[in-house]
């Protein structure tokens, strides 16, 4: 057992009065450390504090494991590991496979990254018995058996006779930027995991992409490129590929690479983007006769007076996450916060946002909606009203929404009849407040 450990569920703080550990605790001044947790608290995913008394921790909506100067520091979801990967499995559009040793690594406690793993030892085990795409690629060479088309300006260039010829032909290789990817994003999670038979499993299929070139490394810009190049030969590729980018993500400290030389010993997984991807797809697939817009940009909110702005700036563009729309009549403005909202109070900026975006709407309909993640099924709504405070009139209105995770992943797997579909419409209907049928 590491006796340097701490672990506390996300949104926790840990102090020292509590965690003995903490107590009297400095980071190293001569490494990494201390650009790393200042790296880490600058970006929102990890406050980490050093007071008199030792070093305090408070979690935000990331989840996983890391290491600081040889305090290992865990945070654990609220929502029980099994249930959490059937909803990334389905906000990320994952296969529902059967995954061998899945419940062991759901029982330990520092295995949230090891889930994702399992589940891309199995999206590449079924990938692999159908065979790796392979691709034509353009060769010039001199062969003794000419194949493909002669390069006659070469061999004119070459002034005299030799026993080969100069041909340039286009065989079909595995060695394709897709399958690079796939390859290096194993050996990503090879070195990420601590799981011994895990580690195994993922160099055996390492072992089986052998495109005869040395190995090399991934990067979200690279990756990013691969997956927009997926078509539909191709398409069976998508999962892994963006199960292997949410490990690139969850163990770079900055995807712009703001921190040049940092490398984040750990995992952390954003809730906060899996909570707003899981509700895109599902209000998207459950809503009828509206549309849904992400990150929908509400110009002309905020804007420079022309005759007061020197430096010629613009003004922020306001982007809620979602903007439900019928035709160009706008219905409901929504905001994903993974917070739960039931339990814990109401962050003043939070308010802010959604009474700015509430405020943008008509009188009639100036509301906006906050949805929130709960697993406390008394849970219900809670408005907050923006008033007037000379007048005494509402000017608007903040709904905070809950959104029970367990009955929508009981919902989810229910089935596919017609009364399981109504089930699944009815929800998203109450989440954005709008009957939609």
């Amino acid at each position: 057992m590491n006796l340097d450990a701490v672990t506390l569920r996300e949104w926790e703080t840990a102090t020292p009065d509590h965690w003995p550990v903490l107590a009297g605790r400095r980071l190293a001044r001569q490494g990494s450390a201390t650009r790393v947790a200042k790296a880490l608290s600058d970006s929102g995913r990890l406050e980490v504090l050093e007071l008199a008394q030792g070093l305090e921790l408070r979690a935000t909506s990331w989840v996983g494991r890391v290491t600081l100067d040889g305090l290992t520091i865990t945070i654990r979801p609220k929502i029980p590991d099994l249930p959490l990967l059937n909803l990334i499995r389905y906000a990320y559009g994952l296969r529902d496979l059967r995954l061998i040793g899945a419940a062991r690594f759901a029982t330990e406690p520092q295995s949230f990254q090891d889930l994702l793993i399992v589940q891309l030892v199995a999206e590449v085990s079924e990938l692999l018995p159908r065979g790796l795409h392979r691709d034509y690629r353009r060769i010039g060479a001199m062969l003794e058996s000419p194949r493909g088309r002669i390069d006659f300006v070469r061999y004119a260039a070459s002034g005299s006779a030799h026993a080969a010829l100069p041909c340039v032909h286009h065989p079909r290789s595995e060695d394709t930027p897709l399958n690079q990817a796939l390859l290096a994003g194993l050996r990503l999670a090879a070195v990420a995991t601590r799981d011994l038979e895990l580690r195994a499993r993922l160099r055996r299929l390492s072992a089986q992409i052998d495109l005869g070139v040395p190995p090399t490394d991934i990067d979200p810009v690279t990756l990013a490129r691969v997956s927009q190049s997926i078509d539909r030969r191709t398409s069976h590729y998508r999962p892994a590929l963006t199960l292997i980018d949410l490990l690139l993500r969850g163990e770079s400290l900055s995807l712009a690479d703001a921190a040049p030389g940092l490398c984040l010993d750990g995992f952390l997984f954003d809730m906060n983007a899996f909570f707003q991807a899981l509700l895109s797809r599902f209000l998207r697939e459950h809503l009828e006769n509206v549309d849904l817009l992400d990150e929908y940009r509400l110009c002309g909110v905020f804007y420079y007076d022309p005759r007061h702005n020197p430096q010629g700036r613009r003004g922020p563009v306001p982007r809620p996450d979602f903007v439900v729309r019928r035709g160009q009549r706008t219905l409901a403005i929504l905001d994903a916060k993974y917070r739960d909202l039931w339990t814990r109070s109401l962050p003043r900026e939070m308010l802010y946002q959604l009474a700015i975006y509430a405020l943008t709407q008509p009188h009639e309909a100036s509301s906006a909606i906050i949805l929130y993640p709960t697993l406390v099924a008394a849970a219900c709504d809670q408005v907050v009203a923006f008033r007037d405070v000379l007048g005494g009139t509402t000017k608007a209105r903040v709904t905070l929404r809950p959104v029970h995770l367990q009955v929508l992943d009981e919902l989810l797997h229910v089935g596919s009849g017609v009364e399981a579909k109504r089930q699944r419409q009815a929800l998203a209907s109450r989440l954005i407040g709008i009957k939609c049928a």
